[in-house]
């Protein structure tokens, strides 16, 4: 199997243009990658689905 079936290429892209290029992302988006706040506000939130998924399991 030859790897050029896996991978397809984005047609009408030559290296060094700006649709090359992945976009920026926004500052909020930096943010919240970025904040201690709200990601371990995500975190319990998280784990919250984890548990009342696994309670449903158990009866």
């Amino acid at each position: 199997m030859s790897t050029d079936t896996l991978t397809p290429r984005p047609k009408n892209k030559e290296p060094y243009q700006q649709a090359y290029y992945p976009p920026v992302p926004t500052k909020l988006v930096r943010w919240l990658r970025t904040s201690i706040v709200w990601q371990f506000f995500r975190f319990w939130i998280i784990n919250f689905k984890i548990l009342r998924l696994l309670l449903k399991s158990h009866h």
